[in-house]
């Protein structure tokens, strides 16, 4: 085998595919990525079994092949090679030489046929939906998917799509995040649960142009992202994900509308006497028109009051701050309307459109005190 590639193609090729390698794995074999020249295409590839990345690069093929290479060294060694041409060749059995102006490596690689290829799925169920979009909805989910759980299902998002509409849902115990996006055509419903490790890949890979879009096709276990020249295949979460209808009432006994930029910067400032007790609230006390933030601990006491809109009642409520600063964090609106039951219920927000819906679980105060 032998290709001539620029650097920064082949280094953007490989940034792409090691996104599915893992750092380390039970077979050597899975620390690679593929590298094929075939067919007019130089290929690269990654696959954990549990996610899989292709991408197509530029380049010339002088001679066919395909080769299995580390992909963390290979990696660090095409970043810091000169800008300009790159030339990979394999010589001798297990031996690759790259060489790029003064620069030459000889490394050591394994035979392609030892690599697991990730399958080509079925094209027929899928949707369409803009980059932007997309990386819009999975940013300002994701951090509400469980790192671990004994429900598998709460370690992904739930996707439903009905007709128009595409409805993402990620939950951890704590808090609930939802968000939906309009769809240009009409789609047969489905739901999958698709793995958060997967989707904290695609927002990587993601470019975010409103005026592009992806093609995500869908079989019984697996999903598949189609962006430009890449192709990221994963599998789905088998299992039933929580009702979450249930939780997201609209009724209320207190409501109030906020400036959220004056409300993140509050929360941050109490949280700086929080760091070193997480078991210690952020406590809201809903006044007349008047929010005011307490935060006590080892370390001192620190009080803030901002003008709020008032409808209800009034209400004393405690929150982690972190679950409601990951929150305000991802919402764009200037403003938002937060709506309370009881100091013992969730916290709910949501925008006039419902196109967002957040829920907070609160802290119980007597047992934090």
């Amino acid at each position: 085998m032998k290709i001539i590639c620029k650097k920064t193609d082949l280094a953007k090729a490989v940034q792409t595919v090691a996104k599915a390698v893992p750092a380390k794995a039970t077979t050597s074999i899975l620390e690679c990525l593929l590298l094929r020249a075939e067919k007019e295409e130089i290929t690269l590839t990654g696959n954990n079994l549990e996610l899989g990345i292709e991408t197509v690069m530029p380049g010339n093929i002088e001679e066919e092949g395909s080769i299995a290479i580390q992909a963390k060294v290979f990696g660090e060694i095409v970043r810091k090679l000169p800008e300009g041409d790159v030339v990979l060749e394999t010589g001798e059995k297990d031996q690759a030489t790259v060489r790029c102006k003064k620069t030459k490596y000889n490394l050591s690689v394994k035979s392609a046929e030892e690599y697991t290829c990730i399958p080509d799925m079925e094209r027929k169920n899928h949707v369409t939906i803009s980059e932007f979009d997309l990386k819009e909805a999975i940013r300002q989910t994701i951090f509400s998917v469980a790192d671990t759980s004994s429900k598998k299902a709460m370690t992904g998002e739930l996707w439903e799509i009905n007709g128009k509409e595409l409805k993402i849902v990620a939950l951890d115990g704590h808090r609930i995040s939802l968000r939906k996006i309009k769809l240009k055509k009409e789609y047969e419903p489905r739901k999958v649960i698709v793995p958060g490790k997967t989707l904290a890949e695609i927002i990587k890979i993601i470019g975010g142009d409103p005026e592009k879009e992806i093609a995500v096709y869908f079989t019984e276990n697996h999903i598949q992202f189609e962006i430009e020249n890449t192709r990221a295949i994963s599998r789905l979460i088998e299992g039933e994900y929580l009702k979450v209808e249930q939780l997201l009432s609209k009724d209320y006994g207190t409501k109030i509308k906020v400036q959220k930029k004056e409300l993140q910067e509050c929360i941050d400032r109490a949280s700086l006497l929080l760091k070193d007790d997480a078991k210690k609230p952020i406590i809201l006390n809903i006044e007349e028109n008047i929010l005011s933030l307490e935060a006590v601990s080892n370390m001192g006491s620190m009080n803030e009051s901002m003008f709020v809109v008032k409808e209800g009642e009034k209400l004393r409520i405690g929150f982690n701050p972190k679950f409601l600063l990951e929150m305000l964090r991802v919402i764009d609106d200037e403003e938002v309307f937060m709506y309370f039951t009881s100091a013992k219920t969730p916290c709910t927000v949501r925008d006039e459109k419902d196109s967002y819906v957040y829920l907070v679980l609160p802290v119980n105060l007597s047992a934090a005190a």
